[in-house]
């Protein structure tokens, strides 16, 4: 019996392949950069099983041309590059990586956030500038407390309950907006659920963490901005659309809030010439949120098995679209 086909659209952590190599032929995408679009349509079309990431788009043209593709992994908790209802209708499974990325996630947003209050990028280039000549100034490079400030989190999701906990060992006033109450935040981190006005009026910090849809793109725009303090700090893990750009890069620049700091841009990778990349008071890093040894490859080694699980026609560990099993044994 022939073995099943798969396709990786990139280079991932090597347990991972070796789980996928034990039971399958598989192709990994050689080159940093993804796959052209119809060359990724080729790929899909030739095989039993697709595993990518965010920067390969899956849409319905693809589906179309890879009719016998049996399952696709993301090696990701967003899905806003795959058209899952597409997929779903289509009764093709999409696995993803949800819970392994949340505390490194957690961990960069809240970095990302120190960095920005204690203004931790502004200094480190003056010092490499030359810019250090007087040991101590009382006066100088005053940033902002975080302990005992007030943290909004726009998204109270795994990721949103990790930075709930890392406020609450700052001994931060949690807030947050979500869809729907999350009584465990309430309970284990004392957070006050708000509407998303009242959280951006009151918070000090304002941290970001829902999916990218329609809903949600260009939720913080002119208007929200307008409404937070002007000492305030604006971090962005989610995705970059959520935050209109030009709105951010205006609000920073005049005063009408304190700092940024962004692990997502719009696009990504951000142009150098971005307007936002002149500005002294926003911190950026480069889509890190999951970047760290350890989740990396939990999240290789479970995309993995999705992919391993979906060629087998089993249940997915993780299926972010269930619905196609409804009617089945699965």
């Amino acid at each position: 019996m022939p073995r099943p086909r798969v396709f990786v659209t990139r280079a991932i952590p090597q347990a991972a392949l070796d789980l996928i190599a034990s039971e399958a032929d598989m192709e990994v995408w050689p080159q940093a950069e993804p796959p052209e679009p119809a060359l990724l349509r080729a790929k899909a079309a030739a095989v039993d099983g697709l595993l990518t990431n965010i920067m390969d788009r899956v849409d319905a043209q693809l589906l179309t041309a890879a009719p016998g593709l049996k399952v696709i992994s993301q090696m990701a908790v967003g899905l806003d590059n795959v058209d899952v209802e597409e997929a779903t209708r289509r009764r093709v499974p999409v696995g993803y990586t949800p819970g392994v990325v949340s505390e490194a996630t957690a961990d960069q947003a809240f970095a990302l956030m120190l960095s920005a209050a204690r203004r931790v990028g502004e200094t480190e280039r003056w010092v490499r500038r030359g810019g250090w000549k007087i040991a101590f100034h009382p006066l100088y490079w005053l940033g902002a407390e975080v302990h005992h400030a007030t943290l909004g989190i726009v998204g109270m999701g795994k990721i949103g309950m990790e930075m709930a906990k890392r406020g609450r060992g700052f001994d931060m006033q949690v807030v947050y907006h979500s869809r729907s109450p999350k009584p465990e935040a309430e309970a284990l981190y004392d957070a006050r659920r708000v509407d998303l006005h009242t959280l951006l009026r009151e918070s000090d910090y304002v941290s970001l963490h829902m999916p990218l849809t329609p809903e949600t793109q260009g939720l913080i725009g002119r208007e929200e901005l307008a409404m937070m303090k002007p000492t305030a700090i604006l971090v962005n893990a989610a995705r970059g659309p959520v935050v209109d750009s030009q709105a951010l890069y205006d609000a920073l620049k005049d005063g009408g809030i304190g700092g940024a700091a962004l692990d997502v841009t719009t696009p990504e990778p951000i142009s150098p010439n971005d307007p936002l990349l002149s500005l002294d008071n926003l911190v950026v890093t480069p889509h890190l949120g999951s970047s760290t040894v350890a989740t990396r490859s939990g999240m290789a080694v479970l995309a993995a098995r999705n992919l391993m699980a979906g060629i087998k026609r089993q249940r997915l560990p993780q299926c972010a679209n269930p619905q196609v099993y409804r009617g089945s044994s699965l």
